[in-house]
């Protein structure tokens, strides 16, 4: 029996990979990555971006989402990559999403993807700030001494197929304490961590530090993701649009207008 195929023209290629680099703040922080996506893909319909999609009996608009932060915490530097048909301006299309898209889902930037370069390939690490509300310095700074000196610290995640260990000790590049005083007001965290599979995040970082130094926030301590990228040898988080913001072209300024029309929608 003879597999059906679908029937009618093949989807519009795709002209231009636009990379898009957008914050998670507030309540939306809340908020899971599957409906952040299905916002986007509202937002985009509002925006009348001409998406590129896939071909077969069910099409999809061509985005691919990398390093999601996980639910609750807030992030300063979330990435997706989208394929269009038609040429379009950058900080138009910038615009015009970022007034399609719920408040506290805000996009920061918008370039073009340089040709055959991988966004994924240029993120591996991420620095994150964890507020401590109602932890001393003293405090903090002890238990950062503490984890860091373990060659290992073994701590526990509720996964899918059950609980699982996990090194958090391992990914770590960089740990310090700061903020707050010597003996109240809120210490604050500056993480810098590998990404590894299973990812290492900063409820596991806290998790080590309750383990090895019996750390315990009175109140829930608050994560926010302020740099995602390549890892240099100075240990700084880079930024992974940096060749492609050298690359952009100039002049694209085709479906601009359509564009233009994304607040009516929103």
């Amino acid at each position: 029996m003879a597999r059906n195929t679908p029937t009618g023209p093949p989807p519009p290629p795709p002209v231009q990979r636009l990379r898009l680099r957008y914050a998670k703040r507030g309540r939306l922080r809340f908020t899971s990555h599957r409906d952040i996506a299905r916002a986007f893909e509202r937002a985009l319909r509002r925006a009348s971006v001409p998406m590129a999609y896939s071909a077969g009996f069910s099409p999809h608009p061509k985005i691919s989402w990398v390093g999601a932060a996980p639910t609750g915490v807030s992030s300063e530097a979330e990435y997706v990559e989208i394929s269009v048909v038609e040429r379009l301006d950058v900080d138009r299309l910038r615009v015009a999403l970022d007034e399609s898209l719920p408040a506290g889902i805000d996009i920061l930037e918008v370039v073009e993807a340089a040709p055959q370069t991988s966004l994924p390939d240029r993120i591996s690490a991420s620095q994150w700030g964890i507020r401590l509300p109602g932890v001393a310095l003293d405090a903090a700074q002890a238990a950062v001494a503490a984890f860091l000196a373990a060659d290992s610290v073994i701590v526990e995640r509720l996964m899918k197929d059950g609980i699982r260990l996990i090194d958090a000790r391992a990914p770590v590049v960089s740990l310090r304490a700061s903020g707050g005083d010597r003996t109240g007001g809120c210490a604050t965290l500056c993480l810098v961590v590998r990404h590894v599979t299973p990812a290492v995040r900063p409820d596991d970082v806290l998790s080590g530090l309750r383990s090895v130094a019996d750390l315990v926030p009175p109140v829930p301590p608050e994560a926010t993701r302020y740099a995602q990228g390549p890892l240099p040898e100075t240990g700084e988080v880079g930024d992974p649009l940096a060749p492609d913001r050298v690359a952009r072209p100039l002049g694209a300024t085709q479906a601009v207008d359509d564009l233009e029309q994304a607040g009516a929608g929103a």
